[in-house]
Parts: structure tokens; sequence; C-alpha cells
């Protein structure tokens, strides 16, 4: 077998050892909590709770737009294992909600998202890292699953840059308004992984393959502009007008007749919605099969030691 695509199940132990000790200190020194470094629990979805009970999210509801505000702003929104389950609740409550017309995805502080947090990669349960893997692969697929069949129009307010998994989501969303600050970065191959969120169907169909090719396997960061020209972006506002101009778009979306909003959506997510969850199924089967590779390891490694030295 190619060493490259070896298991990290076959790497020595002591090897294994290294990589989580390593990345440890790292989350540490980030300032990332035990009960952030928990291991995912597929089934640990918590029931729906008022919205001053959430931890890592700020939830409002206002004429209509239910707000989901991604509240990190020291870690840069990053999405711990707990903030995954809580987003998964605050759009099942949303969808539920009769009060609900729009709901809408920002970030607090200076980013959107930074993607996945440092901690989610280093506890090994006792039963092995194909434990972690599997878990994570079902709260990954659970996750996008949320997205592929939220049935009411979902915006995205990008307030600034956006990493990884928040940025391959977006191709699920009906709309997305971003400040001119807001940069989009998938660097998947740097760390020896795969496109998620639907992605690798979605981004090509709105883009085209050119550029998808280029954010998805070149790893280019996209301005907001950028983003805007090449259709992933509805619109781009200055940063000091962005929340004005945003709320103003969305308050006229919200006093739309919401059954017709809808049932609109319904008509034109249900023309491929199978293929999502195709897309999905085949995405999270493949990142198993790269989380648990030595040389998906050893990249997460080689980018942990450069960002340490930043």
């Amino acid at each position: 077998m190619n060493q490259q695509c070896q298991s990290i199940s076959t790497v020595p132990a002591d090897a294994q050892q290294k990589y989580v000790d390593y990345v440890n200190d790292l989350a540490a020194q980030f300032g990332t909590t035990d009960e952030d470094l928990k291991s995912p629990n597929p089934q640990n979805n918590p029931s729906v709770e008022v919205e001053s009970k959430y931890k890592e999210l700020v939830v409002t509801l206002e004429n209509g737009m239910l707000t989901i505000k991604m509240n990190r702003p020291t870690k840069y929104n990053a999405i711990t294992w707990e903030m995954y389950q809580e987003l998964m609740t605050a759009l099942d409550e949303a969808g539920k909600n009769d009060a609900c017309v729009v709901a809408v995805l920002t970030g607090s502080g200076e980013y959107y998202c930074s993607g996945n947090d440092l901690g989610n990669f280093t506890r090994i349960p006792p039963e092995g890292p194909q434990k972690m893997a599997n878990d994570a692969r079902k709260v990954l697929k659970n996750f996008v699953q949320h997205f592929i069949d939220f049935p009411k129009p979902l915006i995205a307010a990008v307030n600034g840059p956006a990493v990884g998994i928040s940025v391959t989501v977006m191709g699920l969303f009906d709309l997305i308004y971003a400040s001119d600050k807001a940069t989009f970065h998938t660097p998947f191959m740097e760390l020896g992984q795969s496109p998620e969120g639907c992605s690798s169907f979605m981004f090509p169909r709105i883009m085209g393959p050119a550029k998808s090719n280029e954010m998805l396997l070149a790893g280019r960061k996209l301005t907001a502009v950028e983003a805007r020209d090449c259709g992933l972006v509805t619109d781009v506002f200055p940063h000091d007008k962005f929340t004005e101009e945003v709320q103003n778009r969305i308050q006229a979306m919200a006093k739309l007749p919401p059954k017709s909003l809808l049932l609109s959506k319904q008509l034109i997510r249900d023309s491929f919605r199978d293929l999502l969850h195709e897309a999905n199924e085949k995405e999270c089967a493949l990142l198993e099969e790269r989380w648990l590779s030595e040389e998906c390891m050893q990249a997460v490694m080689a980018f942990m030691q450069r960002k340490s030295k930043l």
C-alpha cells in the first residue's frame, strides 16, 4: 500500500499520540476548553430549548426574521461539537416556528466563521480513531442534511472571513449577503481532506467547474466581490453599512406571504433534493476515509505547526 494512503490505524501508537499531544497543546494555547474537546456523539442532539439557553449561539426573532448568530468571537466563531448540535437545534426550531418567515445565519465579531475548532481533532476515544471518525461522519452528515431540508428561506449574512464548512454549505443557502471585508476559503487539500457540505455538487453548478476547482482543489481564497462575480454571493455591501443594508433586505423579504415563500422554495429544492442527499453521503464517506489516513494526520500537523508560528 502507498504510504501516503496508509490508514491511521496502522500508524505507530507513539506517532498517533504525538499528533494528539501536539494538537492538544495548540488547543490549550488558543484557549479551547475541556468541554469543547469532547468527541462528537451523534445521539446527543439536544431537544429544542428556549433561545436564551444556547451556549454558543445568540438566537433572536423579530418581525418574522429569526437570526442565528454564532457567538464565539474570541475564537473567530470556530465550530465546536456543541455548536454543531446547537445549530441543528436552532434550524429545527426555526423550521417549526410559525412566527419565523426567514432564517439568517451570521457571526459575531470580526469573523463569520473560521471552520472547525482545533479541539475537534484532539481527542481519540478509547475505542480508537475509527470510532472518532465514524461519529464525526454522522454529525457532519446530519448537520448538512439540516441545510438541505430546511423548509424556509435561509440567508447567510457573511460579516467577515469564512472558512471550511461555513463556506461549503453556502451552496445550500437561498441568499448570501457579504461584507466587503468577507473572504471565502476552503483549504481542504492543504489539510489532506476533501470537500463537504454538498460543495462538490453545488459549487460547479453555481460557478462552473473552473472557478469551483480553483476553490475546492487549489484552495484559492475568494474576496467578497470575486464570490459575487462568480455567483456564490448575492450582493456585497460596504462593511460600515453592512448590518443596515442586510436588515433592510431581509425585513422586506420577511413581509412577503410566508406560505408562498415556503412552497416556492420547496418547488425549487425538490428538483434536486435527492442529488444533494446523495452528494452528502458520498462526501461524508470519503471524509471518514481521509480522517483515518496518515496523509491527513501529517497534513493537519504541518498546518498547525505553521499556524503556531504566526
